[in-house]
């Protein structure tokens, strides 16, 4: 028997969640009380049930008590010392993403009230959901991902997917628009080379050819890949016998233009066809 408790901030994508779970045929039910877990796969593992509740995925929320989710770890280790193959995946998003989707599809947040604007409530629920946060495997941020791009981040964590799989994304970014949330190593470009002082570099970006060779040119950026490169080619095999499914190498200059965009570009095609799935992003250029 396989459970997944979905949870996660309002806005964050925790519906699109549960749905991509029931399209692949998992039983799932939404709200359920955190109390009813146990009982309830304690009755379905003693009926044997046959399949229908081999894999299920429940949905908990901030709808449920605040002195229930603060029992939440508690939940989870009385489950596993019953042998129940159970995982947390928690959907989060930055404060001001969760407002812009509040105000597009102007729904009402669940903690909102006369006493509390939508920020407050925002960061209240953030606050009230930190102990199923911190029992999650890792944390999806969707900040600045669309329903595709969501729908497929969860099914990558999905045990159709990964097992004895790994699946690796490189992630290129701008230290000076804050650094991701959700990745497992991160490494600092800054000290390298910077086109940016470079008039007809400038306005291009790390993809260009010509940024390329400017870059390829100075030494300390081919050490830097190759560093960077060992490193990975050392460890990450190590993340994959521990049946890890996915992992993500963050790598970051000041504006996420040039030095960062392509060095993810070299690192993707370094370790293209090495791994179950290599993606690479650039977070500044989308």
């Amino acid at each position: 028997m396989k459970l997944v408790i979905v949870s996660g901030l309002s806005g964050a994508g925790k519906t699109v969640a549960l749905k991509q779970y029931e399209d692949v045929g998992w039983y799932c039910i939404d709200n359920i009380p955190l109390a009813l877990i146990e009982p309830m796969m304690r009755r379905a593992m003693a009926k044997r049930s046959g399949k229908r509740f081999e894999r299920l995925a429940l949905g908990i929320d901030a709808r449920e008590s605040e002195a229930q989710i603060r029992r939440f770890p508690s939940y989870l280790a009385k489950l596993r010392a019953k042998g129940v193959d159970v995982r947390v995946l928690f959907l989060t998003a930055e404060d001001d993403v969760l407002l812009r989707r509040y105000s597009e599809t102007r729904r009402k947040h669940p903690l909102s009230s006369g006493k509390l604007s939508l920020l407050e409530a925002v960061r209240k629920e953030r606050q009230l959901l930190q102990p199923i946060a911190n029992s999650a495997e890792e944390p999806l941020d969707t900040s600045r991902m669309n329903l595709h791009e969501l729908r497929e981040a969860v099914y990558q964590r999905m045990a159709e997917a990964v097992e004895g799989k790994l699946s690796v994304l490189f992630l290129s970014f701008g230290f000076k628009n804050g650094t991701p949330t959700g990745v497992d190593y991160v490494f600092d470009v800054r000290c390298l080379p910077n086109p940016h002082w470079e008039p007809g570099l400038r306005k291009l970006t790390g993809r260009d050819p010509k940024v390329g060779e400017w870059l390829k040119s100075h030494t300390p950026v081919t050490a830097m890949i190759d560093d960077i490169a060992k490193f990975l080619e050392t460890w990450l095999p190590a993340f994959r016998a521990q049946d890890r499914a996915y992992l993500t190498v963050a790598i970051g200059c000041t504006g996420g233009q040039h030095r960062s965009v392509y060095i993810v570009e070299r690192l993707a095609e370094r370790f293209s066809g090495r791994f179950d799935q290599v993606l690479h992003k650039h977070r500044e250029l989308s």
